[in-house]
């Protein structure tokens, strides 16, 4: 390795860290599929084209860009927020969650965004109905819910 692991306080703190501002797919869903309130909010900030192809159940369509000045009329502020986009390559949840974090909302950003949530199976919606694609043995454990992470 070409650069030292970091010294385990150091690891501590950073991965601790990141587990504050990161949700994972699986994580999210779980919360959602409990039933009742997952105390949390999920936010959608693709464009209406993009939520129209496909959205996570229940989830709150605000664009990224609308942000601003929508988010304070759509959301509560005391019930966090998490955030996803299309996928790992785009920054778009990244920037939803700065621009909310910015206006004093709580917020995590889910990484793998709609991308994985589909790529592991769960049921999305699209502007013809519910959907449901067999889980990527990539992404997600075949024949169990339970990935051991």
């Amino acid at each position: 390795m070409r650069v030292a692991p970091a010294s385990p306080a150091a690891a501590a703190a950073y991965f601790g860290a990141s587990l504050a501002f990161h949700a994972d797919v699986s994580d999210v869903a779980a919360a959602l599929a409990d039933g009742g309130d997952p105390g949390f909010v999920v936010l959608d900030s693709r464009s209406t084209e993009s939520w129209d192809q496909g959205h996570i159940p229940g989830a709150v369509h605000l664009p990224t860009a609308l942000i601003p000045e929508q988010a304070e009329q759509i959301l509560d502020k005391s019930v966090p927020v998490v955030t996803y986009c299309w996928g790992p390559g785009c920054n778009g949840a990244t920037r939803a969650a700065l621009a909310l974090a910015q206006l004093g909302f709580q917020v995590k950003e889910m990484l793998g965004g709609f991308e994985y949530w589909a790529r592991e199976g769960f049921e999305f919606e699209t502007w013809e109905g519910r959907e449901r694609r067999a889980a990527d043995p990539l992404t997600a454990p075949v024949g169990t819910d339970d990935c051991g992470c």
